[in-house]
């Protein structure tokens, strides 16, 4: 969905384009408050793993999973954290249209970062505790799952609603 999309005249809502940004950056806002306290609390997770004694017993693929799980958290981070960033520098700037249309961009990536770090992760665990194989196929199963509910299921709905006779 572009960003700009929202910029159209609501019928269900009386507001001014000002408005409608203050709404956006809110709402985007909210989403990126409740998407950092997972990503910081898997980062966190991440960043203790080498210090257990078994990792140095992990087989080598699954290390390689490790460093790109914990550099797709640090990614993630970075991205869900850009948004407030750049609130910062346009601060008083009248440049919310560029604001909200970065941060939905940015919190987009974020997510699609998060979900492949969550299916690592698991990757990671399930790897470790059954085996390489039962890893790899549980990860690809948590992509999966993450592919179908945050954007097969949404833009079904949305599309099954656009095919539905207005009354």
């Amino acid at each position: 969905m572009d960003p700009d999309e929202d910029e159209a005249p609501s019928p269900e809502r009386n507001e001014t384009p000002a408005e409608r940004l203050d709404r956006n950056w809110a709402e985007l806002l909210q989403e990126l408050r409740v998407t950092q306290t997972g990503i910081q609390l898997l980062s966190g997770f991440l960043l203790i793993l080498p210090f257990q004694t078994r990792f140095g017993d992990i087989d080598p693929a699954l290390v390689g999973v490790f460093l790109a799980a914990v550099l797709l958290a640090v990614l993630s981070t970075a991205l869900v954290l850009a948004p407030v960033t750049a609130h910062r520098l346009l601060f008083r700037q009248h440049e919310k249209d560029v604001l909200v249309n970065l941060g939905t961009v940015m919190a987009k990536a974020g997510l699609a970062c998060l979900a492949l770090t969550v299916g690592l992760v698991a990757t990671l665990v399930v790897g470790v505790v059954v085996g390489l194989v039962a890893g790899i196929v549980t990860g690809g199963v948590s992509l999966l799952v993450f592919a179908v509910l945050w954007v097969v299921l949404p833009l079904a709905l949305v599309h099954r609603r656009e095919r539905r006779p207005y009354a």
